[in-house]
């Protein structure tokens, strides 16, 4: 990196428009679960014709020329892999001259949660000994002042553990929150690399592989925001869903050997259990993930004890998880377990053995078995969470509420997320971007073709086999599955997931970064397959599978050169801007604190700017950023009338009932302008029932007849100095000590 004089810009102005975005006739058959018929070659070969160039594709995998192309296709996941490692990497050190900055700027940098969870990793390497270090963690004192809290069980630090643990027995050299950083963004190769591969199962090429790579690194904006927010759980996670999905398309196959399957499974199960180890939102994407095998099974696209296999690695991994969180609630009690626990069942007792129906006799059974299962899913689900006296996940539900107009409107957690543009519904300028960027006009049609030849195929199927009833064997050698090459489950069963996927980025933003890499696989997928090619190629009489495999290279090569030529100059211009980290009244806030008060001072603010000042200065904090504890969010709800409209009298006796012995208030928060009551001070307000300075549209609400505490105290009257004394002004923060 350039070492030359860089404009000096506060980390808040710098990319403020990316912070802001931040916040085919496919395969002839979808192979499905059931006896199928077997296709005859009419007079004119047409069947033979139209799989002639898959047929062609598996000869030409065979021997010497296989092996280099398997080679070839690795080498070049590994670079591409390492070289976006490298590319976001680089952005992050652009923007901040990370490498170059102090100790403290580094942290700072690691804004709300971010730095909460880097605390963690600090702390242990801080520690005599990762034994004491891990005790510490499970009576942490310092997160949520005065309580005792098991930080292992409310939240995923596991990551922070691990890299603690490797850094101390390794004797690493590089400083700890580089090696922190360079963890991240490794894993960011894992990421494409699965990615890769599952374009590369899907298609057969790994041109498409290398296809779906680049689309998603030159859709970074909507596709990753590492490069941002490192030690967000989800940078850690989500490579490891991509992993996983790989692993499934490889297992879906039909007819793989028994060590394959066995080896699929394996990184099947690990990729789950990472991923659901990472990230606290596991359990609802784990449970988008249980209706899409639930759904290609009830369908008859994959067989029983395949989805039966992958249910059970899910339900696996979520309750070891659960262990290692000491019993998480929120997992045990979530959706997922309960709608496994229902479908499993279901699925192991039907199997694969169905009576004849109709068409519309196999519509009701599809609709039948699916209420069913969500019927008692949330039976059970209720009736766990009445013997383990769950509540902690309420705030969820009432989130969802009240996005669609039908919850409590004066809810200050409900407003608290709706009033985050990242939870709101996807925005237009994502589709945009895509588009631009090449991604969306690729995937959009690729994508449709998948679904509506699934649908035909499972209605083609549902007319016209008589299905198998005293089929007592599971193993997938004794169904009767069509000899069609061109059978191919796994795309289905992607199609169908990508769909809730999509599904939940449209309700809400944040959720993005799942559908968008399937956007890139799809679009690389309805380029490069040979199957497509045979088939469009067969409607202009040309039949010879070399072509299709000709025109499947070679269109693909000369796409991945337009993308390059379009979209690589703005990528290297970006590269070229460098900017610097600088934040001077946050800095002095730290040192000040440091210095100035007692290593057991709590300090009580807005929770992101808490979690700085922990993982700055390891003082206690009396609320957080991880917002996942109902008593938490009372508290903080309790703590924020410090930017209420509440005598000085009522937010002293809240500091003193949660032993607060400093304030923290911010002039960006306190004089910030309405925005239809979705500024801090306004949902305070409106939660207290007291209409904030511009009205909003809700009943019941009434005039405010005392002043902004965070206003009042500024001025130090009497009334308020008794009980506030003001230690520390400076541009940007105001500190208070509770007398």
């Amino acid at each position: 990196m350039s070492t030359s004089p860089k404009r000096r810009t506060k980390f808040s102005s710098v990319h403020k428009h990316e912070e802001e975005i931040n916040s085919k006739e496919i395969s002839s058959d979808f192979k499905t679960g059931k006896p199928a018929i077997s296709k005859q070659k009419d007079n004119h070969g047409k069947h033979h014709d139209e799989n002639e160039a898959s047929q062609q594709d598996t000869r030409l995998s065979g021997g010497v020329w296989g092996a280099a192309n398997i080679f070839l296709g690795l080498a070049v996941m590994m670079v591409i892999s390492c070289l976006h490692s490298y590319h976001v990497y680089q952005l992050h050190e652009n923007k901040l001259w990370f490498t170059n900055i102090r100790e403290v700027e580094r942290e700072i940098s690691f804004r709300t949660e971010s730095g909460l969870y880097y605390s963690y990793y600090k702390q242990l390497l801080h520690s005599k000994s990762m034994f004491q270090g891990l005790q510490n963690l499970r009576e942490d004192t310092l997160t949520e002042h005065p309580d005792t809290i098991n930080v292992l069980e409310r939240m995923n630090i596991y990551q922070e553990v691990m890299l603690a643990a490797v850094y101390r027995l390794s004797g690493i050299s590089v400083q700890p929150i580089l090696f922190y950083i360079y963890t991240i963004f490794s894993l960011q190769a894992v990421l494409i690399s699965g990615l890769y591969l599952l374009a590369w199962s899907l298609s057969g090429s790994w041109l498409a592989g290398l296809l779906s790579a680049m689309l998603y690194i030159f859709n970074r904006l909507d596709t990753t925001r590492v490069s941002n927010s490192g030690p967000l759980r989800e940078n850690f996670s989500l490579p490891f869903i991509w992993v996983q999905a790989a692993a499934l398309s490889l297992y879906f196959k039909p007819k793989q050997s028994v060590l394959i399957r066995r080896s699929s499974l394996i990184f099947v199960w690990a990729g789950t259990f990472l991923f659901c180890l990472f990230w606290q939102l596991n359990q609802f994407v784990m449970l988008l993930q249980a209706f899409s095998f639930f759904g290609v099974w009830v369908l008859g696209i994959l067989p029983a004890h395949k989805i039966r296999n992958v249910m059970l690695l899910q339900l696996a991994s979520l309750l070891t998880v659960c262990l290692l969180q000491f019993g998480n609630k929120m997992i045990f009690g979530s959706l997922c377990v309960s709608f496994i626990l229902v479908a499993v069942p279901l699925i192991h007792y039907l199997g694969d053995r169905n009576s004849p129906h109709s068409l519309i006799g196999n519509i009701v059974r599809v609709i039948g078995f699916s209420l069913l299962s969500l019927i008692f899913m949330g039976i059970i689900n209720a009736v766990i969470k009445v013997i383990i006296n769950l509540d902690s996940d309420e705030h969820i539900f009432k989130f969802l509420e009240n996005k669609f107009g039908i919850g409590d409107e004066r809810d200050f957690d409900s407003r608290l997320y709706l009033c985050l543009g990242i939870f709101g519904f996807i925005t237009h300028d994502v589709f945009e971007r895509l588009a631009t960027n090449w991604a969306l006009p690729l995937y959009v049609p690729a994508h449709l073709v998948m679904l509506l030849w699934l649908v035909y195929s499972v209605i083609t199927c549902w007319r016209s086999q008589k299905l198998q009833h005293d089929q007592k064997s599971k193993t997938e050698s004794k169904l009767s599955y069509s000899d069609d090459l061109n059978a191919r489950p796994e795309l289905a069963y992607h199609a169908v997931q990508a769909v809730f996927f999509g599904s939940l980025s449209m309700l809400i933003l944040r959720m993005k970064y799942f559908w968008t890499p399937y956007v890139c696989v799809f679009a690389a997928v309805g380029v490069s397959d040979t199957t497509i090619w045979a088939k469009i190629l067969s409607f202009a009489h040309i039949k010879q599978p070399a072509v299709a495999i000709a025109m499947r290279v070679s269109v693909t090569v000369i796409l991945l050169s337009l993308l390059v030529g379009q979209l690589l100059p703005p990528l290297l211009e970006e590269l070229k801007i460098e900017t610097e980290f600088w934040d001077p009244d946050t800095v002095e806030l730290m040192e000040w604190i440091i210095s100035k008060t007692a290593p057991g001072a709590a300090f009580t603010g807005s929770m992101q700017l808490l979690a700085g000042v922990k993982l700055c200065t390891g003082r206690p904090i009396t609320n957080h950023p991880h917002y996942e504890d109902k008593h938490l969010r009372f508290k903080t709800l309790q703590l924020y009338q410090i930017y209420g409209r509440r005598s000085p009298e009522d937010v002293y006796a809240i500091l003193k009932q949660f032993d607060s012995h400093y304030i923290i208030l911010e002039d960006s928060i306190c004089r910030a302008p309405s925005r239809g009551g979705c500024r801090t001070p306004d949902l305070v307000d409106i939660s207290n029932g007291v209409t904030p300075d511009e009205p909003v549209n809700i009943s019941g609400l009434v005039k405010p007849t005392l002043p902004r505490f965070c206003e009042a105290v500024r001025h130090q009257k009497p009334s308020y100095a008794k009980y506030f004394r003001s230690v520390l002004v400076n541009k940007t923060f105001r500190v208070y000590k509770v007398l």
